[in-house]
């Protein structure tokens, strides 16, 4: 691998993830498969997990007035619950494997913004049973690959909540999970000093972009930006797919 190459793929990464914490939760997503360019994406993501921890700490006092009560008590024992799910079934799933499944995740994710039609629909109240299956879906595709955005989102959209309070809701909500992740994580790949070293490196690029995210959250109308995001997302996903499919 090259080092420099890695290195600026890992503090891109890192400054994506920063910015979900920030309250863009859907950009975070697209910081595992660009890792999984360069190393294997179970790696990715453990390099990433103390990255998401860090951020977490900075996203959620800047939210720390801003979220939904009713669906947090939903929605944390649920992504909990997926978690370990995500954690009894690693063993059974290939790196080949969770590659096509993180791209197969993203063109899904893609095509459905893309596709779908933007309704008048009235604002969803929360709902338990709703919120408990896309609770544990977002944890266990959280615990996988950091995806745990489009499952939330799913749930979360329908209810047309103040943009604030829904960056605040990600926010809270996945600082839990990413907590609950870091003994599995030690559990089934210990961290190397190596790669300790490697994830606080970058953790500058990750507190940029989660103070940007917030700033671009409150000021900047985000339509555009989230189109290039997404592009950006389907690319990389459609070469992790090409990779699953066809080998290296």
């Amino acid at each position: 691998m090259n080092f420099d190459h890695f290195s600026w793929l890992a503090g891109v990464a890192a400054l994506l993830v920063g910015l979900a914490k920030g309250g863009m939760p859907a950009i975070g997503m697209v910081a595992v498969p660009l890792l999984s360019l360069s190393m294997s994406p179970v790696q990715a993501a453990v390099l990433l997990l103390p990255i998401y921890v860090i951020s977490d700490m900075v996203g959620v006092w800047l939210y720390r007035r801003a979220y939904s009560a009713v669906n947090l008590r939903i929605l944390i024992p649920a992504g909990v619950t997926g978690v370990v799910v995500g954690w009894l079934t690693a063993a059974m799933v290939s790196d080949r494997a969770i590659t096509l499944l993180i791209g197969l995740m993203g063109i899904g994710f893609c095509l459905n913004m893309w596709l779908r039609k933007n309704g008048n629909a009235p604002p969803q109240p929360a709902h338990v049973g709703k919120g408990w299956f896309w609770g544990m879906v977002s944890g266990f595709t959280s615990f996988i690959s950091h995806a745990g955005a489009p499952p939330f989102q799913v749930y979360m959209l329908p209810q047309k909540l103040p943009k604030a309070e829904f960056a605040g809701t990600s926010t809270i909500l996945f600082a839990v999970i990413n907590a609950a992740k870091i003994v599995p994580y030690q559990n089934l790949r210990p961290y190397s000093t190596e790669m300790l070293w490697s994830a606080a490196a970058v953790v500058p690029f990750a507190l940029i972009g989660t103070v940007a995210g917030a700033y671009a959250t409150r000021r900047i109308a985000d339509v555009w930006f989230y189109r290039l995001v997404q592009a950006g997302l389907f690319a990389v996903s459609v070469k992790l797919v090409a990779d699953a499919t066809m080998g290296h």
